[in-house]
């Protein structure tokens, strides 16, 4: 695996990461820099999110705490 090869994060992960870090869909896709719909697509299993953007969530949630 190379650094660019992330796995997808499963929907209820997404979720569980977001609810663990309090915020709401629309906060946590500004974090990361997307919008709320683009959030709500991962979240539901519409479309996957990218394993970097997820590390990336981790990383500026526990920045915040």
């Amino acid at each position: 695996m190379t650094k660019t090869d992330r796995s997808h994060p499963t929907p209820g992960k997404i979720r569980a990461s977001r609810l663990a870090s309090g915020l709401t869909q629309k906060q946590a896709g500004a974090l990361v820099s997307v919008t709320l719909s683009t959030w709500q697509k991962w979240e539901y299993g519409r479309h996957p999110m990218p394993g970097i953007l997820h590390d990336l969530f981790i990383i500026k949630t526990k920045e915040r705490g």
